[in-house]
């Protein structure tokens, strides 16, 4: 039976899926790796352990298999960046998203003519996670090394380096840069400009379901593939969930959390808030997706049981004692934003915050705070999405944090909304997937699956609209300060 493999390049983990077509997953593969934190607000990996997991994963899913794939898929985490030399060679780590190294680039640009005009070419936030303002952050503060860049590149763009030997992104990635035109589906000019960059040191930019050609021979013997498997150019991991959890009807909105979190709505045509509070980036032609990230996901309650909980807990046990902790963490309100944040506030100086702490709050009350903290944040999203698109009608649920029923109730919970779930975590992997079978015509059938409703429980509305209504009041009243901390 024919099958094509969907891989997902997330900020923690490659994951790799092989779906029939039948529609079933068959395989599964997943290869953990680390992010470095040199300094306080960088973000840091090392490329060359993300493409041994991605080709790892490739090849145990393939050596499962059998039998060679009909395609392979790329999803992928946005915003990276690193420089290349004339030779190839790395001549920075990947800094990614979260690394907030360029906030001070981004308050100068943010809110200018300037900026505005970036942002509605782009349809990217002006904010310390674009590649176009950790480009600029090089320039000013690296100047010598960035004079070496014979071209920027993100993690995707690194990985098809390696396998087919020329620089290649999708128009999906490539949106989330700053530097690519949606409207136009071309680099950026006034982006460049600024960045003192051309469009010879960025990838060659095509559409996501292109069909890419040209494996390196030894890398298809690594691979476990033939060295004529057909590669699908792919999209990103946000725009990919979208498509995953088949969440491209009007009002139909897409809700994760793995290491970060994000909701979005697939639209038409590109569009921008009036606010600059929402991204807006290509899936394939004539389809975008709109919508915010937040920062502060998953790899917050990491930070919490690394750092306040004992040795060796993991997530799963820790949940269980927040989730037995009562609704609203008795008046503990947190700000989760260890990592700076993203939407719909785009500030790189928040920092996290707890408030209402008394003597009788345990471990669980701030660690219940957090997730309800998370919610809330996913929730002021939602908001200005419907400001910006209409009513949001329904809401599909995906990423890590479904394995925990007790989590998508809080959400439920807190936003007064069904979440819908699936059976298939991986929207991204699975995006990835279809993308493919549209590109190849190969059919497979794909198909919604079984869904799980999780109602909110009424009785809990009130006290979280308080929550939200203090989490609000409490970022405007704090923003002030959190520059000068």
């Amino acid at each position: 039976m024919a099958y094509i493999i969907g891989v997902d390049i997330g900020t923690s983990s490659a994951k790799v899926i092989a779906v029939t077509e039948d529609g079933s997953v068959k395989a599964h593969c997943q290869h953990e790796y680390t992010i470095r934190q040199p300094r306080p607000g960088y973000s840091e990996q090392d490329p060359a352990y993300i493409l041994a997991a991605v080709k790892s994963g490739i090849s145990n899913v393939a050596t499962t298999m059998r039998e060679a794939p009909a395609a392979i898929s790329f999803s992928s985490a946005m915003h990276s960046v690193m420089m290349m030399s004339e030779q190839g060679e790395q001549l920075t780590p990947l800094i990614i998203w979260a690394d907030n190294r360029s906030e001070a680039v981004a308050d100068k640009l943010r809110g200018t003519p300037q900026g505005c005009k970036i942002y509605e070419q782009t349809g990217t936030p002006i904010h310390a996670m674009s590649p176009l303002c950790k480009i600029i952050w090089w320039k000013e503060n690296e100047a010598e090394l960035y004079k070496q860049a014979a071209c920027f590149i993100g993690i995707k763009e690194y990985i098809f380096y390696h396998f087919f030997g020329k620089y290649i992104t999708d128009h999906s990635i490539a949106s989330a840069t700053g530097l690519f035109n949606i409207h136009e589906l071309r680099w950026n000019a006034d982006s460049l400009s600024l960045a003192g960059i051309t469009e010879k040191q960025l990838p060659e930019a095509v559409s996501s379901d292109t069909i890419l050609t040209g494996l390196d021979p030894i890398i298809a013997a690594e691979l476990n593939i033939p060295v004529d498997t057909k590669f699908i150019a792919g999209a990103s991991d946000g725009c990919l969930a979208q498509l995953g959890s088949n969440a491209l009807d009007a009002g139909h909105a897409s809700l994760t959390i793995g290491t970060s979190g994000a909701v979005r709505m697939a639209i038409p045509a590109a569009m921008t808030d009036q606010y600059s509070r929402l991204f807006t980036y290509i899936l394939t032609p004539g389809r975008f997706v709109i919508g915010g990230a937040i920062n502060n996901g998953g790899v917050l309650l990491q930070w919490y049981l690394d750092k306040f909980l004992k040795a060796g807990m993991n997530i799963d046990a820790g949940l269980q004692q927040a989730f037995a902790t009562p609704a609203g963490a008795e008046g503990v309100i947190c700000l989760p934003y260890l990592h700076g944040e993203r939407a719909p506030v785009w500030d790189g100086h928040a920092k996290g915050a707890f408030i209402g702490v008394q003597p009788q709050h345990t471990q669980w009350h701030f660690m219940r705070a957090i997730l309800e903290g998370m919610a809330y944040g996913l929730l002021s999203i939602t908001k200005a999405l419907e400001e910006t698109t209409g009513e949001v009608k329904k809401i599909s649920v995906s990423g890590g944090f479904t394995a925990s029923k007790e989590w998508v109730q809080l959400l439920a919970d807190v936003f007064q909304q069904p979440m819908y779930m699936t059976k298939e975590s991986d929207a991204s992997a699975m995006g990835a997937v279809m993308l493919a079978a549209a590109a190849t015509k190969l059919k497979i059938a794909l198909t919604a699956g079984e869904e799980t409703v999780f109602e909110p429980d009424t009785a809990k509305a009130e006290l979280y609209q308080k929550g939200y209504e203090v989490y609000i009041k409490l970022y405007e009243a704090l923003k002030p300060v959190f520059p000068i901390m």
